[in-house]
């Protein structure tokens, strides 16, 4: 053995010996709806943790004990600052950290292509102050590749020292190791502890691997090891795809079942009796969240550099993005059969998260809903428990601030888009003049004023 694979197997031994004694200093950048959670169960396992966020808010917030989302609690966060968790807007401190987890946005841009500019920038915001030893993970979903094509390059070349990625071959000690690991973060799943999901590792090289698979059990029950960091990345997109496709299936089947004159969820509850090949999916106004609706254009994107054109996944894409504007239809006839037109009528949005009982807006089909009804004439106002005020994001601009639940029958119709929990439906239903309802959340409310779409 030489000197330089010497001293890389120390370093690579030291660091999996602090990651088993919880010694590892661990970085989560991008202390989001994936990344503070994250932090919080490295908190919780004792290890020193720090978070980098370039938003200076969220920094300020954490630092006074605070939370800015919805699940989290203070004292969750007051907690975890007793056991050392801290956040800094100050990338040089990557240095004295022995692991790194990206954890940032991936969306679309406007032509529907994948925008990693969050990864290069957070990459090259920390590659400077990179040393060798150090293990990067990157979290975001997107496309195969990713990891090597993109992240690794700009580390290699943007880090003081001319480190590179460790490849298993021709060690030295110059080198810092790199792997990918989805998220699989899912907000207000009560049912399955985060410990106890299943977390997906593939590292550039098997001792990358090892460390990747050594940092993440200290806080999940199980690790799942794959063969590289391309194979953990297109396992993501298959997680989510797969829902993708499934979801668009039943919106489809839900259009057909409109015009047949059928209840969609009558069906899909009799085939859910099925014991075996059959999940229930379930119909809605549109696709929301991060992941969903982003993941298959990330793939077909990345499919035309091998001439291969995703067909079947770029359908099922398609039609879940029309569902927003079956429900404008739907808004417009309902109206239209009690002689009313969309132009200027006044229409109360109930919902605007992306799902139920959660404080996440990111791709929510229901700002795309409050859009076209604007843009027709109608006066639109929103409900929302979780959301005070929607102001102005990546793809909208709405200034609207929350209505309270009163008086409805001064609305010529109540769209519900969000099925929160904490609406009364029966109480709305009474009280409205006109109730659409996307989700079928007033299942069981027999009356002529509903209209399910």
């Amino acid at each position: 053995m030489t000197i330089t694979q010497s001293v890389s197997t120390t370093l690579f031994s030291e660091l999996k010996t602090k990651i088993e004694a919880r010694q590892a200093r661990v970085a989560v950048i991008g202390l989001g709806y994936v990344g503070l959670p994250l932090a919080l169960l490295y908190t919780e396992q004792k290890f020193p943790v720090t978070g980098f966020d370039i938003d200076q808010r969220k920094v300020s917030t954490l630092a006074q004990g605070g939370s800015y989302i919805y699940r989290i609690s203070a004292t969750e966060i007051q907690e975890a600052r007793t056991r050392g968790f801290e956040a800094t807007a100050d990338y040089s401190r990557a240095s004295l950290m022995d692991a790194i987890i990206i954890c940032v946005p991936t969306p679309l841009n406007e032509y529907h292509e994948p925008d990693l500019s969050y990864i290069t920038n957070t990459a090259q915001a920390f590659a400077p102050y990179l040393r060798a030893g150090q293990l990067v993970i990157l979290e975001s979903t997107t496309y195969p590749g990713t990891t090597e094509e993109v992240l690794i390059p700009i580390l290699e070349k943007g880090n003081k020292m001319g480190l590179k990625a460790a490849r298993g071959a021709g060690s030295n000690s110059q080198e810092f190791y790199v792997a990918f690991s989805p998220e699989r973060e899912d907000p207000g799943n009560q049912t399955v502890a985060r410990r106890d999901i299943p977390k997906v590792v593939g590292g550039l090289d098997p001792q990358a691997s090892e460390l990747a698979a050594a940092l993440y059990g200290a806080i999940f029950n199980r690790i799942v090891r794959v063969s590289s960091p391309a194979a953990a990345e297109m396992t993501k997109l298959l997680e989510n795809i797969y829902r993708c496709v499934n979801i668009a299936l039943v919106n489809e089947l839900k259009l057909l079942s409109l015009r047949m004159g059928l209840d969609i969820w009558e069906v899909i509850d009799a085939a859910a009796t099925k014991p075996f090949g059959f999940q229930a999916f379930y119909p809605g106004p549109g696709l929301g969240g991060h992941c969903i609706p982003v993941d298959p254009f990330y793939l077909s994107w990345k499919a035309k550099e091998w001439d291969f054109r995703t067909r079947f996944i770029e359908l099922a894409g398609e039609i879940n993005i029309n569902m927003p504007y079956h429900v404008l239809a739907s808004v417009v006839s309902a109206l239209n059969q009690r002689k009313k037109a969309l132009n200027g009528a006044r229409v109360l949005v109930l919902g605007v998260a992306y799902k139920k009982d959660i404080d996440d807006l990111r791709e929510s089909p229901a700002l795309t809903i409050i859009e076209l009804l604007q843009k027709e004439g109608a006066q639109v106002c929103y409900n929302d428990p979780y959301f005070p005020m929607v102001g102005k994001g990546r793809k909208y601009d709405l200034q609207m601030k929350c209505t309270p639940l009163e008086n409805l029958g001064q609305y010529d119709c109540v769209l519900i888009v969000t099925d929160h929990s904490d609406y009364d439906y029966g109480h709305i239903v009474r009280e409205s003049q006109l109730v659409v309802d996307t989700r079928n959340a007033t299942r069981g409310i027999h009356s002529p004023k509903v209209v399910r779409c």
